[in-house]
């Protein structure tokens, strides 16, 4: 390798390094527990995302993380939409449950439907076997054409307090309208299961994620499950960014 190249693949690596750090500090801060209760907790949210991640924080390497893969069973929305929110979730959190329920379908119906958005899932099990049992059960469900269906049901009031093994993959499999249930749990329990859910879960550690929900919009790292209009406005921003044919939501 020439000396050049090895110069900027550390420079890229550094780059990343630095990016990654954005994230998982904002990740930490905005999530991070508050004894003052749920409403306390979302305005702790708010305040870390706003002191943790850069204003104008966009990150190309960070960006180049969009998969665009129109084949993506986990991912909804144009794969050539201008703006791509990478989402790292795990069906075991309560904050993810709260975006999932109250922010994202807004998004979809704001965004996604209009070509604006694309959303790529990423299967961040941080809370134990229940939640690698549900990353996996995510995937297979994809595998059949339902995976979003599969998160919604997974994500309703009350779903996580139920818990994820077997039996209850089946009812929510069936919830989803996963038609082929049996070949659901074969492929749940598969080695390609395993293999996408720890790819996606290492790909979020390696950025420096440490607690869910964690997202990159075009390379913007936002921690939380923020007020709406934080989604709203980095969406616009990023949209706008690309619109003027700059790179992310920076207007570069």
């Amino acid at each position: 390798m020439s000396t050049a190249r090895k110069k900027k693949n550390i420079a890229v690596v550094a780059a990343v390094a630095v990016a990654a750090g954005a994230l998982g500090l904002a990740s930490y801060t905005a999530t991070k527990p508050d004894d003052s209760g749920s409403k306390g907790s979302s305005a702790a949210a708010a305040k870390g995302s706003d002191s943790a991640a850069p204003e104008a924080g966009v990150f190309p390497e960070l960006e180049a993380l969009a998969r665009r893969d129109a084949k993506d069973a986990l991912a909804q929305g144009k794969a050539d939409a201008p703006v791509v929110m990478i989402e790292f979730a795990d069906f075991k959190c309560g904050f993810c449950g709260k975006f999932a329920r109250d922010t994202e379908p807004d998004l979809v119906k704001k965004y996604v439907d209009n070509g604006t958005l694309r959303i790529e899932w990423r299967n961040f099990p941080i809370f134990g076997e229940d939640s690698e049992r549900a990353a996996r059960g995510a995937w297979a469900a994809g595998e059949q054409g339902r995976f979003w269906q599969f998160h919604e049901a997974a994500y309703a009031d009350g779903a996580k307090e139920k818990g994820f093994r077997e039996g209850r993959l089946k009812e929510l499999a069936r919830e989803a309208g996963v038609k082929d249930v049996p070949r659901f749990l074969r492929d749940a329990e598969s080695d390609a299961a395993k293999a996408a859910v720890k790819k996606d879960q290492d790909q979020g550690y390696k950025l420096g994620a440490t607690s869910t929900p964690s997202f990159l919009i075009n390379g913007r790292p936002i921690a939380g499950a923020q007020p709406q209009s934080v989604f709203e406005e980095a969406i616009e921003k990023a949209a706008a960014s690309r619109a003027k044919g700059g790179k992310g939501g920076s207007g570069k």
